[in-house]
C-alpha cells in the first residue's frame, strides 16, 4: 500500500510539471520558514499575562525541533530503509538523489515537532500566535507531502515522522516546561536579558 499510494502520488507529479518549481522549493527550503513562524511566536509571547509559559514554550519548540531531528538520526539508521527510488524503478525524481536512509523524514520530523511546539505557545500567547499555529500546521502537512511528490520518501516516511516530531515536542514539553518556565522567570528579574523573555507591559 505505502508503494502503491507512492507510485500514485509520483504520477501527479508527472501530470503537474506546471508545480514542479514550487514543489521542489518547499520540499527543500520551506522547513527554513519555521524558524520566522518561532521568532514570531517568541516575540508574541512576550506580550501574554504568561509570558514566561509562552516565552519557554517557545523556547521549547526551537530546542525540539533540532531534537527531533537527531533522534530521527537514530532512528534511520537503525531502520536502513532505502529511498524508493532506488527501490523502485521508472519513478520520478525532482531534486538530486541521495544516498541516505529514508524512515523517518527528516523534514517531516522537524516540522512535526515545530508545527506541535507552535500550538504549546499558542496556550499561553496572544491569539496571534493561534493563527501562525494554524500556518504551521499547514506548512508541516505541505512540506510531508512535497517530500513524496518530488520522490524522496515513502508516505509512511513522512506521516511517522510528523507523529513522531509532534511527540518530541509534546512529551518534552510536558517534563521539562515546569522546568524551562522557571529558568525564564528567573531571566525576567535580570535586567540585561529580560527583554528576551518579556515585554515590560506585563508582569508574572
Amino acid at each position: 500500500m505505502d508503494a502503491s499510494l507512492y507510485r500514485e502520488i509520483n504520477r501527479l507529479a508527472v501530470r503537474t510539471a506546471w508545480a514542479h518549481p514550487f514543489m521542489k522549493f518547499v520540499a527543500i527550503y520551506a522547513i527554513g520558514l519555521f524558524a520566522v513562524l518561532v521568532l514570531y511566536a517568541w516575540w508574541d509571547a512576550r506580550f501574554s499575562k504568561s509570558s514566561a509559559r509562552g516565552v519557554a514554550a517557545a523556547g521549547w519548540t526551537a530546542i525540539a525541533t533540532v531534537l527531533a531531528v537527531g533522534i530521527n538520526q537514530l532512528i534511520i539508521h537503525a531502520v536502513k530503509r532505502q529511498r524508493p527510488y532506488w527501490s523502485m524503478k521508472h519513478v520520478e525524481v525532482l531534486i538530486a538523489k541521495g544516498h541516505d536512509y529514508t524512515f523517518p523524514s527528516d523534514h517531516a520530523m522537524a516540522a512535526g515537532a515545530a508545527a506541535a511546539g507552535l500550538w504549546i505557545v499558542a496556550r499561553y500567547a496572544p491569539r496571534a500566535v493561534r493563527r501562525v499555529a494554524q500556518a504551521g500546521t499547514v506548512l508541516a502537512v505541505l512540506i510531508a507531502f512535497a517530500r513524496v511528490y518530488v520522490g524522496a520518501h515513502y508516505p509512511s516516511d513522512v506521516i511517522v515522522g510528523l507523529l513522531l516530531g509532534a511527540a518530541v515536542a509534546v512529551i518534552g514539553w510536558i517534563l521539562l516546561g515546569g522546568v524551562l518556565t522557571e529558568i525564564v522567570r528567573f531571566l525576567s528579574h535580570r535586567a540585561l536579558l529580560r527583554p528576551l523573555v518579556n515585554s515590560g507591559r506585563v508582569r508574572r
